[in-house]
């Protein structure tokens, strides 16, 4: 059955426009599966037709998306023989110091999977190419192309639409006969759901203890009316008050034996089979983003459903790029990167074969054609996306050098309130500290 109608394209495309910044048109070009030779923008050279070329790509993901990106990679080959790849492919953890590593030794990939949330801070450091000509976005919503552009410049193009949300085990609930949670719900509603379910639940945890996510706190915050943890100019912005009710919340919850002790919860690893919580079976609730519906279903078929993530009087959430291809401003394939790239987009056999494993296809012929046979978990990550663009937060990435304070400095003091080793008025203390050197 046809999951989108012409109407509720026409809908999800205006609703990523109202919630995604807009600031310039699409870029147009020919699209074509063979490459051609021409010369590179950016000192690269593209080699004449019959020259081998090995291009170097990475990307994170989980096993489902690995498996799609690889059969591409070999039909793209098929395609035009002279291409080979070079795959390097990981899950989130580990994968920006992986990269950063590789980019201070000037020996980054051609191609780059790259996040929004670390965007900015690349285009800063001259690290990415100009992909303004040579590939076709046409046939993207505006707003997704106008993400991935800088200074009127295109530095990376969108792969997928994407929101943030809660996966949660619908077996177990249904089973404890708890009624399944309804999108839209408050954060009081959420944390009662938590309790209550906890009430019959036993010795099972609910939740991830989410004290150590600033992320999740920032949606928090702003839900609320009081902006990001981090102004765009790269102030602290943390109130003072509204974290301490969250780190105190968790505080509580641990205690209760709604989310789980530090030793379980500091193992935690999205989608690994054996590591991550709602996976495994620890918790019953767990993060998630639109685009890794399918790879969560693919870890237990039809167990899991999706919900919107709590909102307050601001909104819930927010919607973004899933994520984009980038290309290295120091490869010496820039043209024929940006060729792959074109046709990653744009082909619908490339669209077949990746389905929806980086989140709902940007190209609307590439969607269209391939609507007809979405998956109940494409549905279930589509639905995700539709449910969330109402009340949709503007999407804020972290300014230059924040996401260091987010993921080490930030995180490491979360742990320590979440092992008991300090109280979270004594962390707020440390926080505003840390914080200082990097304004």
């Amino acid at each position: 059955m046809r999951l989108f109608k012409k109407t509720g394209i026409i809908l999800l495309a205006a609703a990523l426009t109202l919630t995604l910044a807009a600031c310039g048109g699409g870029q147009k070009s020919g699209n074509t599966a063979n490459s051609g030779g021409t010369q590179s923008e950016g000192g690269g050279q593209s080699a004449s037709s019959n020259e081998p070329i090995k291009l170097r790509i990475m990307w994170w993901g989980a096993q489902e998306r690995h498996d799609a990106t690889l059969k591409a990679l070999e039909k793209y080959s098929e395609l035009n023989p002279h291409i080979t790849f070079e795959p390097e492919y990981s899950g989130w953890d580990g994968y920006w110091d992986k990269l950063s590593t590789q980019v201070a030794a000037k020996n980054a990939p051609d191609i780059i999977q790259m996040d929004p949330a670390y965007f900015a801070d690349y285009v800063q450091r001259n690290l990415l190419a100009d992909l303004s000509e040579g590939i076709d976005t046409s046939n993207m919503d505006e707003a997704l192309v106008n993400s991935g552009m800088s200074d009127g410049k295109l530095y990376a193009v969108a792969l997928g639409n994407n929101a943030i949300g809660l996966g949660y085990n619908k077996q177990v609930l249904e089973k404890l006969g708890m009624p399944l949670p309804k999108d839209g719900w408050t954060w009081e509603e959420f944390f009662q759901y938590l309790r209550d379910a906890k009430a019959k639940a036993g010795d099972q945890y609910i939740s991830a203890d989410l004290t150590a996510r600033l992320d999740i706190y920032g949606i928090f915050q702003m839900s609320r009316g009081l902006g990001y943890y981090v102004t765009q100019d790269g102030k602290f912005n943390m109130d003072k008050d509204t974290w301490l009710e969250w780190a105190n919340t968790f505080a509580e919850l641990r205690k209760e034996g709604v989310v789980p002790p530090g030793d379980i919860n500091v193992t935690d690893k999205e989608l690994d089979p054996a590591l991550d919580l709602l996976v495994n079976g620890n918790v019953l609730f767990r993060n998630y983003h639109a685009a890794q519906a399918g790879a969560l279903d693919s870890m237990n078929p039809g167990v899991y459903g999706m919900v919107t993530m709590p909102r307050g009087q601001e909104g819930a959430g927010w919607l973004k790029p899933s994520m984009y291809w980038s290309v290295s401003a120091d490869s010496p394939y820039i043209e024929e990167a940006k060729k792959f790239i074109d046709w990653f987009i744009n082909d619908k056999e490339a669209g077949e074969i990746l389905g929806t494993t980086r989140g709902v296809p940007v190209s609307k012929p590439v969607l269209e054609h391939l609507s007809p046979n979405f998956t109940e978990a494409d549905k279930m990550g589509i639905q995700l996306i539709e449910s969330t663009a109402p009340i949709a937060q503007p999407f804020q990435p972290d300014p230059k050098g924040w996401q260091i304070f987010r993921e080490k400095d930030y995180s490491t003091l979360a742990e320590k309130i979440i092992f008991g080793e300090v109280t979270p008025e004594k962390a707020w203390e440390e926080l505003v500290a840390i914080a200082k050197d990097y304004e």
